[in-house]
């Protein structure tokens, strides 16, 4: 009896919260799925039911096949270079914790994170500059002709992937470093006994045992990647100034849909093919941790 007053008690405590989160979480996912099965402009009380319709014309649209096609190739080169980034970047400062810098470091790799993501976009795109950009006086000390980052598709692309990238070490570093705390020392004193060198140790030790917190953190940063919006809108400007013309992504082509060509309905069923995106790779997260569990 006691129990079960205990069992109601917490329930009714996190009712509000529950509310909240439905509320702000769950009900937008539910309209939207709603709003990807009708046709509207917006404007117009009417939103008639089309069914699969906004889905079909998906599957023909090259324009929403570009903006995909970029995003994936955006979130996953972010991926490649982020995770075996961080994990080298997290060992070094973890070895390092004993020094009075060791805050220091920390910091000095979170703070592009925690930076707003247009001052941070602008600041990139001064250094990719065609003219004035350090990035090409740089290579112009090697003999390198200088380059127009920002107006070429291909180096664009590179270019929003560098700049991700940057914003996303941060939180991987930080991440992998309270994992190394949780390693075992025995672990490693193991394998200096029996003659594992430094490079051994992190090789044969350190990322085995990380493997779950690389599952995590490649999910997360996967997910971001595919989410790229702000990066692309400041970044990858035309020669006239329309932001995000030269890379089209996918958050960037569902606000053009709903805002500026008035289809809203079109625009839903692009947020739900990049939710479905988002869910396969969480449960591809979840499948590969419980096959971790069982090994």
């Amino acid at each position: 009896m006691l129990q079960r007053k205990r069992w109601i008690f917490a329930m009714l405590a996190i009712l509000p919260t529950l509310a909240i989160f439905a509320w702000v979480r769950l009900y937008p996912i539910a309209d939207t799925l709603r709003l990807s099965l009708q046709k509207w402009d917006m404007l117009s009380k009417n939103k008639p039911f089309v069914g699969l319709a906004n889905f079909r014309e998906l599957m023909g649209d090259h324009l929403f096949q570009d903006a995909l096609v970029n995003t994936t190739i955006i979130a996953f080169g972010v991926l490649i270079i982020t995770i075996p980034t961080a994990l080298v970047l997290a060992a070094l400062i973890y070895h390092r914790t004993r020094s009075r810098f060791a805050g220091f470091y920390e910091t000095a790799v979170f703070i592009p994170y925690v930076v707003s993501l247009v001052p941070a976009a602008m600041a990139w795109k001064w250094i990719f500059d065609a003219k004035l950009g350090p990035l090409n006086v740089l290579l112009s000390m090697f003999g390198i002709a200088p380059q127009a980052w920002l107006f070429n598709p291909v180096l664009s692309v590179v270019c929003i992937i560098v700049l991700c990238s940057w914003q996303a070490l941060g939180y991987a570093v930080l991440i992998y470093i309270v994992g190394f705390k949780s390693l075992p020392v025995s672990l490693f004193e193991a394998a200096k006994l029996d003659g594992a060198s430094g490079p051994q140790s992190f090789w044969y030790v350190s990322v085995p045992m990380l493997k779950p917190i690389t599952l995590y953190v490649s999910v997360v940063t996967l997910i971001s990647g595919f989410n790229v919006y702000a990066q692309a809108f400041v970044l990858a400007s035309d020669a006239q100034g329309a932001p995000g013309r030269q890379v089209r992504v996918l958050v960037l082509d569902m606000l053009e849909n709903s805002f500026r060509n008035y289809r809203v309905g079109y625009a839903a069923s692009e947020a739900v093919v990049l939710l479905a995106i988002v869910l396969v790779l969480t449960l591809i997260q979840f499948s590969l941790l419980r096959e971790k569990g069982r090994s």
